[in-house]
Order: structure tokens, then C-alpha cells, then sequence
């Protein structure tokens, strides 16, 4: 389950900054007893869905083996 708090965080988030997730934590909140090295595609489809919910965009680096939400930033 995905802290109230991160809620807020995301929800305020400014364009340009990212929010970055260890992986540990993205299993835990996103897909608890799916196991974890490597990330399972079921967790990292509920966190890219629960990013869009703000807004946010969401993209995992295995290499950093962490997660980062951000806003997008649109074209000028």
C-alpha cells in the first residue's frame, strides 16, 4: 500500500523534478508477494498507473534498480 504521503508528494509535484522509489519499496507498495530481482511487469504496471492518477509520468531503471515519477513537461 502506497503512503498517504506519496499522494501529496506527487500531487504537488513541481515540472522537471522527479520523485525516485527504491525498488524494495516499489514491490512493497505496488505488488507485495510477487518477489522482487527483477521487479515484476505487474508492479511496475500498478506504479506507472498509479503516476498517471498525478499526472506524472513513470519509468524504472533496473541499472539504479529504482523507479522515478515525474511531471511531464509539455513542448514548448
Amino acid at each position: 500500500m502506497v503512503p498517504n504521503e506519496m499522494d501529496v508528494v506527487l500531487a504537488t509535484l513541481p515540472l522537471r523534478i522527479g520523485t525516485y522509489v527504491p525498488d524494495d519499496l516499489l514491490e512493497d507498495w505496488f505488488a507485495p508477494d510477487t518477489g522482487m530481482n527483477p521487479v515484476s511487469d505487474q508492479c511496475l504496471k500498478a506504479a506507472k498507473a498509479y503516476g498517471r492518477k498525478f499526472e506524472c509520468e513513470f519509468k524504472y531503471y533496473t541499472d539504479r534498480q529504482e523507479g522515478v515519477f515525474w511531471k511531464f513537461v509539455p513542448a514548448l
